[in-house]
């Protein structure tokens, strides 16, 4: 068993284990999966004063959050993590809350449509009519980031590259957090990570992939980022954690969007899990990476 330097990145670990269901015990259901994935992001807080409202882009149900520092004109469109199959606004309210505040930023978390009931590509076409909606509202491709965590940093990628194909200008960068690129599992880490990873399990991960891109080859861009042609896309920013077993995702994805000279930070931050971020009231490490990603989104956004 391994032993962790940073005694708070312990403890993170020792909570996640208490809640892991008895050996032999049913797994839960989809619906149990959101409803738990929910509830996680309800127990969390935001910044002070920061607002929350429901809204819609491009006819996607969404929520705009809006700290009370954020600059007039600026938006983050963040896609939220979940495998594709769960997660809400509601599940990431309090991480879209603190990153909007770093970045000083209102921002518009998207309720794009899950598999398996929506397999792909309804969540790749949801991001981009809502991409779309924010330019036809008069926010500047300029001034707009786009974000997600897990399956929802897949889902930023395959936007991306969605709009490059429809000739949509870019955005001012994109920020990714332990993404989810390959739906094809190629990379190592799948294997060499399996023992350290707590969250994350290579079988569930082709449980979900199977009922999001269902009849569609895992290989198709849209669906696995890393195969996708990067040149024109947008600066990325790529935090994950060295413990995941999608490390290799954000390796392969900076390999390929470097070649494709593509701007791209990758940052590796050691010892730490699957979306960090998501534990800022327990890890200080948590809080310093929303930082340097605030910094990072506040000087591309500009103005």
């Amino acid at each position: 068993m391994s032993s962790w330097k940073d005694p708070e990145i312990a403890g993170v670990r020792a909570l996640l284990a208490s809640r892991q269901p008895a050996p032999g015990a049913p797994q839960p259901s989809i619906a149990e999966r959101r409803a738990a994935m929910d509830a996680f992001g309800e127990m969390g807080s935001l910044p002070p004063g920061c607002l929350h409202e429901p809204t819609t882009l491009g006819g996607v149900k969404a929520e705009r959050v809006a700290p009370t520092n954020a600059i007039e004109g600026r938006r983050i469109l963040y896609l939220h993590g979940g495998a594709y199959v769960g997660g809400s606004p509601r599940s990431h309210r309090p991480l879209v809350a603190r990153l909007a505040e770093a970045a000083r930023s209102a921002a518009v978390s998207l309720d794009y449509r899950l598999a398996p009931e929506h397999p792909f590509p309804a969540a790749v076409d949801d991001a981009v009519e809502a991409y779309r909606d924010l330019l036809a509202q008069g926010v500047w491709p300029e001034r707009t980031i786009i974000a997600g965590d897990s399956a929802g940093g897949g889902l930023t990628l395959a936007t991306a590259l969605k709009l490059k194909d429809e000739g949509l200008p870019q955005p001012a960068g994109l920020f990714v957090i332990s993404p989810w690129a390959d739906l094809t599992h190629s990379h190592a880490t799948y294997k060499t990570k399996a023992g350290d990873d707590p969250m994350i399990t290579r079988e569930r991960l082709v449980e979900a992939a199977g009922q999001y891109h269902a009849a569609t080859s895992p290989k198709n861009p849209l669906v696995s980022p890393v195969f996708g042609g990067f040149e024109g896309v947008a600066p990325m920013l790529i935090q994950v954690g060295s413990e995941e077993t999608l490390l290799g995702d954000s390796l392969l994805l900076a390999e390929r969007a470097g070649h494709a000279r593509v701007e791209v930070r990758l940052e590796v931050w050691p010892e730490m899990i699957h979306v960090w971020h998501a534990f800022g009231g327990q890890l200080s490490a948590a809080r310093r990476a929303i930082a340097a990603a605030g910094a990072w989104m506040d000087a591309r956004l500009g103005g």
